[in-house]
């Protein structure tokens, strides 16, 4: 009954239901354990995400699109899919992961996730594995940018200040904390055209650039919807315009230009007037 609630969440009933508990077992449990069908979960796994990007992102390179499957397939990524089907409460583990606390543990979740999927294939073929993993993905897929997914901090706030003509962060080690075996680096991200200085921390000079620049992409982002026309060359004002001549053109008043003189036969009249 219990596995008739995990194939319902699955949107799939298991033919052999051998195959869906040899999915299920850790090899801390058993000999007949889940390594294999994993290893083959994992081939079909990737091949339907690849054939899911092909067909939806036609103007991708292959260069994005390996970046794209990369981080669909990873490891907190199918651990995710996995505590949507409550996966934990279905898993075969010994005594021992039991007692450390096996059951949470993202990669032992993502690996049998990944033996399901081998599991299905065999059972059923690859259609069958097809229709399960994309009832995972097209939701995830509706929901992220195909341009950011998977690109770090730095890249993203490189990438969005080169889109705006700005010159690119600044990083500068602010200061370390902590004993050497266990320190902590703060680092500064500057961006001065916008004003940007914040301080971000980690367990490394990378992993504090990265907090650092996190923090800074926030502000760019805040900051040039305050002023989206920032970094642009304001339009000539017509008085500009009437001094290089070209008033005319753009429709500057006639008061700008200078007065015309008088008429040679109106200026001759007034001088003959009593």
């Amino acid at each position: 009954m219990k596995l008739q609630l995990l194939q319902t969440r699955l949107r799939y009933t298991f033919q052999d239901a051998g195959l869906l508990q040899q999915a299920l077992t850790h090899r801390s449990h058993s000999s007949l354990h889940n390594e294999r069908l994993e290893f083959l979960g994992d081939s079909v796994l990737n091949c339907v995400v690849a054939d899911i990007l092909y067909e939806r992102f036609q103007s991708i390179d292959e260069g994005d699109l390996s970046r794209l499957r990369a981080n669909l397939v990873k490891q907190q990524a199918l651990y995710e899919i996995a505590q949507t089907l409550e996966l934990s409460q279905f898993l075969r583990l010994g005594e021992g992961e039991l007692k450390s606390g096996g059951f949470r543990r993202p990669s032992i979740l993502a690996d049998t996730l990944e033996a399901l999927l081998g599991a299905i294939f065999l059972d059923t073929g690859f259609d069958a594995a097809r229709t399960v993993i994309r009832s995972f993905y097209i939701p995830i897929l509706d929901s992220v940018d195909p341009q950011t997914l998977g690109k770090d901090a730095k890249t993203l706030l490189q990438e969005f200040l080169q889109s705006k003509k700005i010159s690119l962060p600044l990083y500068n080690v602010v200061a370390t904390h902590g004993a050497a075996h266990s320190q902590e680096f703060e680092i500064e991200c500057l961006v001065p055209k916008l004003g940007i200085q914040v301080h971000g921390h980690g367990g490394s000079r990378r992993a504090g650039e990265q907090a650092a620049a996190k923090l800074a992409l926030a502000a760019a982002e805040a900051a040039m919807l305050k002023a989206p026309h920032a970094g642009r060359k304001s339009k000539p004002r017509p008085a500009q315009l009437t001094l290089a001549g070209i008033a005319a053109i753009h429709g500057a008043p006639a008061a700008a230009s200078a007065p015309a003189p008088a008429a040679p036969h109106e200026h001759q009249s007034k001088q003959n007037q009593p």
